[in-house]
């Protein structure tokens, strides 16, 4: 692992390289559809190809194609975060450490303003102007997880540390976080608990929460539930803050043995009495009965206590298996909605998991990939309860869709 003073030599150099250099920005192509939604799309017929970043106009019609647009970039595993108006690439580097590319918009093309590597890291959370990032062991003999804080006007790490996510649990298992959320100035942690890199559990009925003092990164409290599974999936935000500041957290009840899920609890939504810390006794939304059976594999929050969910059929449940059913949530009076206009789950391919809502209480954004080979971008309206389909997008498949100012 390198060090906080090499790696932070590497940071200042490579900005100095993205600033000074006009190659990075004079070769960018010039988007067919400039404008300052972000969509990540994987050129089509190819395999193990990297990722092509376009911009457009608006997400509800039109057309864009990666055919000579976009930038392209290096290497295949790509996750995208956006904060402090500015879009981060960030590689899975399996294992070894990956690039991270921050952009901006500048007149509706994407502006490079650095490249940087870190660990490869499996969780991350805006918090305050930082991105904080985690690379989790799945090793019982090096249980040391390593955290990192990005300043993203900085664009450099201003810290680095450790956590022993063996001695985390006391079960004898490894705590894997799902996800981080920023919650005041403590951080929440989520995590479901492991014996090795096979991501079997002992203890499936169970859902965790470590608390972390943001300021110094030590643990002050582990928080447990047993009327769930554990919230969140791997790489699945299962926290949501709203803007009253209630917690909700969901589970998908897909803990396994190894072979086969061996979770006894139904998909739920909880929630979380953040004054005291605890798991609110008072608050359980058993998903699983309200939606005839299904199991939640993603959220996205709207706003004023709306969620458009994303789920699959008892036949379709499984431990990575994402949810190509999709539906509105709303937590105050525990109601599912199913959206209509949405194409059947048979008929298409794959639905991306990082979408877009300008947090309105009403609209999301959602990218369908479909069998047919074609991909659209579909607006989902909550209130009542439709999709519609949008932009469509050639050449390649969706796996975000983001939005910088």
């Amino acid at each position: 692992m390198k060090s906080l003073q090499t790696m932070m030599t590497a940071f200042v150099a490579a900005a100095i390289l993205a600033s000074c250099s006009k190659s990075d920005n004079d070769n960018t192509p010039t988007p067919d559809n400039p404008g300052n939604y972000i969509l990540t799309v994987t050129p089509a017929a190819s395999q193990s190809v990297a990722d092509y970043l376009l911009t457009a106009g608006s997400l509800e019609s039109g057309k864009i194609s990666t055919a000579g647009n976009g930038i392209e970039q290096d290497g295949t595993y790509r996750y995208y975060v956006t904060h402090n108006n500015k879009f981060f690439s960030m590689l899975y580097g399996q294992g070894n450490p990956g690039a991270v590319t921050a952009y901006d918009i500048q007149g509706g093309k994407l502006n490079k303003l650095t490249n940087f590597q870190t660990e490869t890291v499996q969780a991350f959370e805006p918090v305050n102007d930082d991105l904080l990032l985690f690379k989790i062991s799945r090793n019982q003999t090096s249980p040391l997880s390593s955290w990192y804080k990005v300043n993203t006007n900085s664009l450099l790490i201003t810290a680095e540390g450790t956590t022993n996510t063996l001695q985390l649990t006391g079960n004898g298992e490894l705590a894997h976080f799902s996800w981080l959320k920023q919650v005041g100035d403590k951080v929440y942690a989520p995590y479901f608990t492991i014996k090795d890199r096979t991501f079997a559990t002992a203890y499936p009925d169970s859902a965790w929460i470590a608390v972390f003092n943001y300021a110094d990164m030590s643990v002050e409290k582990i928080i447990k539930s047993d009327r769930s599974s554990f919230i969140g999936r791997y790489f699945r935000d299962g926290l949501a803050l709203t803007e009253t500041g209630d917690l909700y957290g969901f589970s998908s009840s897909v803990a396994s043995d190894g072979e086969a899920i061996n979770s006894t609890k139904p998909s739920a939504i909880v929630k979380i009495d953040t004054e005291r810390e605890e798991f609110d006794p008072s608050y359980f939304f058993n998903f699983e009965e309200a939606s005839g059976g299904m199991n939640i594999t993603d959220w996205l929050y709207l706003g004023n206590n709306t969620f458009m969910v994303l789920a699959t059929t008892k036949e379709e449940k499984g431990a990575y298996a994402d949810g190509k059913h999709v539906g509105i949530v709303n937590v105050t009076d525990k109601s599912f909605k199913t959206v209509n206009g949405v194409p059947e789950a048979a008929a298409i391919e794959s639905v991306t998991y990082n979408n877009y809502t300008p947090k309105d209480g009403n609209t999301a954004y959602l990218g369908l990939n479909m069998a047919d080979g074609t991909t659209w971008v579909y607006k989902i309206d909550a209130g009542a309860a439709t999709a519609t389909r949008g932009l469509q997008v050639e050449g390649g498949r969706l796996t975000a869709i983001q939005y910088l100012p």
